[in-house]
């Protein structure tokens, strides 16, 4: 299996995960930020800090359907975009990066999002 670089790290946008949303597709949304900024600002998603990944793998199974999307967010897209990568190489390749992250959910869809 090939690691993905960083220009083919697959995305959606926060357009297109509200309309998921919105539709009651429920993907899983995992992010990957540190517990102070989840307490400042979050989607509601399931947290596992970037630098816990590798070890917390197995609540993944836990909460994953079998072929469910997982929608991966940080504050802007950099962090999680590193979690994509990592989450195809070990297996997880319905896995998509959220395009800007939590600040371009707080832009252009919910300004109640607190910015940091």
């Amino acid at each position: 299996m090939t690691a993905l670089s960083d220009a083919v790290v697959p995305e959606i946008s926060v357009q297109e995960l509200k309309q998921l949303l919105d539709n009651n597709q429920k993907p899983f949304v995992l992010d990957v930020r540190q517990e102070f900024e989840y307490s400042i600002a979050n989607l509601g998603g399931h947290l596992i800090p970037l630098n816990q990944l590798s070890d917390r793998l197995n609540e993944l199974d836990e909460h994953l359907a079998s072929d469910q999307l997982t929608v991966v967010h940080c504050r802007s897209g950099v962090r999680s975009a590193q979690a994509v990568r990592f989450l195809h190489a070990v297996g997880y390749t319905n896995t998509k990066n959220l395009r800007g992250g939590i600040l371009a959910w707080s832009k252009e869809i919910d300004p109640s999002i607190p910015t940091y």
